[in-house]
């Protein structure tokens, strides 16, 4: 027996991944993380966005790595050839899209939540309490009952999809997990705007709805769902035999930003026994801001609501979420028994329900940790206050295009997003928008809107100010006088990163 032992102990070969030398690894841990701070200190310098060279995409076609490197090696191709080419959520002047810019904050926690590595699908340890309390704290806020629940996951692309998940376990009853939905399930229709997200079509697909289940209502003026027609359209549908189950109503709404006329929808959702969610993507988290907050009014009443803390609460990617007022219903859509999850009375596998119960993954990173840290440390005043400041920095662009007879303001600004044009056709303003991308002076993005394409500015980066937006409108006066020869305004570019 020895003998066996002996052998099998030097069949072992010592492969641990640590460190050989703890000195020269923290000595370089932190100059990564002195220069990750200077770059985020110092993100005026360098361009907003910039394209990648050639050779630079090229380097990345090579071969998978057999044999170690260095890490100072590595790290200093990710320095030269990864960091200059980011998105550039980071900078500014970015305002392309709803990303939030993150905060040195919230990176350090990134950094702790690593170091840790805990799984939070399940099990007794602290990283699921701090879950937990996130949850309780988005209870309060929303005005949702104890009984409610709560999860992270990446996005609110994954939290709509789990909330029609829900919704049509609700609707069918949890025998269709097993059966699948049945000729039940092929009546089942479910509402949203023209104006949602393309995410909630995908939703209806995933769930095995079909997109032609979901139907897209009119618009009214502002851009809200228009609930008359809406109530019409469930009607008809009630009336051909179809099972209408769901509404998703939209508080900030992609394009423009439009918050639904939440206490309507809600109200016509408890008439007809439907499943009322919101898509509070980025406007949701507007409950911060006393300000604002009213503007979500009937949120409340819900019975799910999705939102992305990585956008107006200023957390790193990624760090989506999904509060359902009936947590058992929740639950139930997802809670699958399984002997290797078996919970037991003490020791690290105790614990009631654990967020496995109540979403698609086992294995799920510690998203919370950096939400927690966030909360903690800003306190939903400050981030309220930012989210109330981007606002105001919208209405002031709006300001800058009414009184510039070049611009042409095509929608409603209704919270932070500002959709606008250079008087000149689609084909000129895809370019403005293009040549003021490369030029690294602010990066926009593009949409179409009753038929024309709009420059869309969504401000919602905390170090964003005044001066960014000036910026912003003089590069579309310089461009689009470049593109119809109205006349050239001189912008200064920011300095390229080294290449």
């Amino acid at each position: 027996m020895n003998e066996i032992i002996r052998n099998a102990q030097s069949s072992v070969a010592h492969t641990s991944l640590d460190p050989q030398d703890w000195s020269a690894f923290r000595a370089l841990a932190h100059r990564m993380l002195d220069e990750t701070i200077d770059g985020i200190a110092n993100v005026r310098t360098r361009p907003v966005w910039q394209p990648i060279p050639d050779g630079v995409r090229a380097a990345f076609k090579a071969d998978v790595p057999r044999e170690a490197s260095d890490l100072a090696e590595v790290y200093r191709e990710f320095a030269e050839h990864v960091a200059p080419y980011a998105t550039g959520n980071v900078h500014p002047g970015f305002m392309g899209w709803v990303h939030g810019g993150g905060t040195a904050v919230g990176m350090l926690a990134e950094m702790l939540a690593a170091g840790l590595n805990a799984n939070l699908g399940g099990r007794d340890h602290m990283p699921i309490e701090v879950e937990r309390q996130i949850v309780d704290w988005m209870r309060r806020l929303f005005a949702f009952p104890e009984s409610a629940s709560g999860i992270f996951v990446t996005g609110t692309s994954m939290a709509n999809l789990m909330a029609v998940l829900v919704a049509r376990n609700a609707a069918l009853g949890t025998l269709a997990r097993q059966y699948g939905i049945g000729n039940d399930g092929a009546l089942l229709t479910a509402y949203t705007s023209q104006a949602a997200h393309g995410c909630v079509s995908r939703a209806m697909d995933i769930a095995g709805l079909g997109t032609d289940a979901l139907r897209k209502i009119g618009v009214d003026a502002d851009h809200r769902i228009d609930v008359e027609a809406l109530r019409a359209q469930i009607a008809v549908d009630r009336e051909v035999g179809f099972k209408p189950f769901l509404v998703v109503a939209s508080a900030g709404t992609v394009d423009i930003g439009a918050i639904d006329d939440l206490k309507a929808v809600a109200q016509l959702c408890r008439e007809e026994g439907i499943w009322f969610h919101v898509d509070g993507a980025f406007g949701a988290l507007a409950i911060f801001s006393p300000e604002l907050a009213p503007l979500l009014g009937g949120i409340e009443l819900a019975d799910s609501i999705a939102l992305d803390f990585h956008k107006w609460g200023q957390v790193p990617y990624d760090a989506g979420f999904l509060l359902v007022r009936d947590g058992e219903q929740h639950r139930q859509a997802f809670a699958q028994p399984a002997a290797y999850l078996r919970r037991e009375a003490r020791g690290l596998a105790a614990g009631a329900v654990w967020p496995c119960d109540l979403g698609p993954d086992l294995s799920r990173g510690f998203r919370a940790l950096k939400t927690w840290f966030t909360l903690k440390t800003f306190g939903t005043a400050r981030l309220g206050a930012a989210i109330a400041r981007s606002c105001a920095l919208a209405k002031y662009l709006e300001a800058r295009i009414l009184a510039e007879p070049r611009l042409e303001l095509l929608a409603p600004v209704n919270l932070n997003i500002v959709c606008f044009r250079y008087r000149a056709d689609d084909a000129v303003n895809r370019e403005i928008v293009a040549d003021i991308q490369e030029s690294g002076i602010a990066a926009p993005s593009g949409t179409t809107l009753d038929g024309k394409f709009a420059i869309r500015a969504a401000i919602v980066n905390h170090r964003t100010d005044a001066a960014d937006v000036d910026a912003l409108v003089a590069a579309v006066l310089e461009f689009g006088g470049r593109r119809c020869g109205d006349g050239v305004i001189e912008v200064e570019a920011p300095p390229l990163a080294a290449q």
